[in-house]
C-alpha cells in the first residue's frame, strides 16, 4: 500500500490490524539496530538511510509485508536462511505472505549486518 503518511507513527496507525504488530516490531528493530541511519517516509513506506541512500525499508503491500534490504552482500549472506522459511526473496525484497512467517531473529541479523556493511546497494 502506498501511504501518504508524514511519519512512521502515522503509517503504523493506518496498516491493517492483522499486520500492525509485525510492522511495529520491524520498526522497533530498525530504530534499535540502525543507529547510524535516518528514518523517513519514502516510496510510500518507512525507510532508513545513511549518507543520503536508502538501505532498508518495509511496507504493508496488498498481498504481503515487504522488507527491503538493499545491501547486496547482506541479502546474499542471508538468502538461504530466508528460503528455509518459505518466503519469496528477490534482489533486495523479502516478501512475507503472512506476518507469522517473519523470522525476527533473521531480520535482526540482517539489520546488524546492514549497520556494519558498506557493500554495494542494489
Amino acid at each position: 500500500m502506498q501511504s501518504n503518511a508524514k511519519n512512521v507513527t502515522d503509517y503504523l496507525e493506518e496498516v491493517p490490524a492483522e499486520r500492525k504488530a509485525a510492522l511495529t516490531q520491524l520498526h522497533n528493530l530498525c530504530c534499535i539496530l540502525l543507529t547510524s541511519f535516518e528514518e523517513s517516509m519514502q516510496y510510500g513506506g518507512p525507510c532508513y538511510s545513511r549518507d543520503g541512500e536508502v538501505e532498508v525499508g518495509f511496507a504493508s503491500q496488498k498481498n504481503f509485508i515487504g522488507l527491503y534490504i538493499l545491501r547486496t552482500d547482506v541479502m546474499n549472506a542471508h538468502r538461504d536462511l530466508l528460503k528455509v522459511k518459505g518466503v519469496s526473496v528477490g534482489k533486495g525484497c523479502i516478501r512475507y505472505s503472512k506476518p507469522e512467517k517473519i523470522d525476527f531473529k533473521v531480520v535482526e541479523m540482517m539489520l546488524k549486518a546492514t549497520q556494519e556493511s558498506r557493500g554495494v546497494i542494489c
